[in-house]
């Protein structure tokens, strides 16, 4: 059974830094492409930042140069290093595996990130 289980969400000050982690079992992180998306109450689920099975990494224009996505394969463990923080990013945050393009992907339960002073 395939679990993907998030942690590190919380309530931070605008400017502020929060790690996001996803822990998975099950699967073997470095064989997907992994990543984070989010959602806010209203409107569709957006992706934040992908890390493939290669290492190559991709992010949302709105994220760049603020947030760092990186995989540690021996935890099986995709992190989600977000620095300064603004109240746009509050949002449940997901992790996603997804093996190759079409396949059916494997998501986290979300954790809540609040950007509020």
């Amino acid at each position: 059974q395939v679990q993907l289980v998030e942690s590190g969400g919380g309530l931070v000050q605008p400017g502020g830094s929060l790690r996001l982690s996803c822990a998975a079992s099950g699967i073997i992180y470095s064989l997907y492409t992994t990543g984070w998306y989010r959602q806010v109450p209203g409107k569709q689920r957006e992706l934040v930042a992908l890390i493939t099975s290669n290492g190559n990494t991709n992010y949302a224009d709105s994220v760049k140069g603020r947030f760092t996505i990186s995989r540690d394969n021996a935890k099986n463990t995709i992190y989600l290093q977000m620095s300064s923080l603004e109240p746009e990013d509050t949002a449940v945050y997901y992790c996603i595996a997804q093996r190759k393009p079409g396949e059916i992907p494997y998501w986290g339960q979300g954790t809540q990130v609040t950007v509020s002073s």
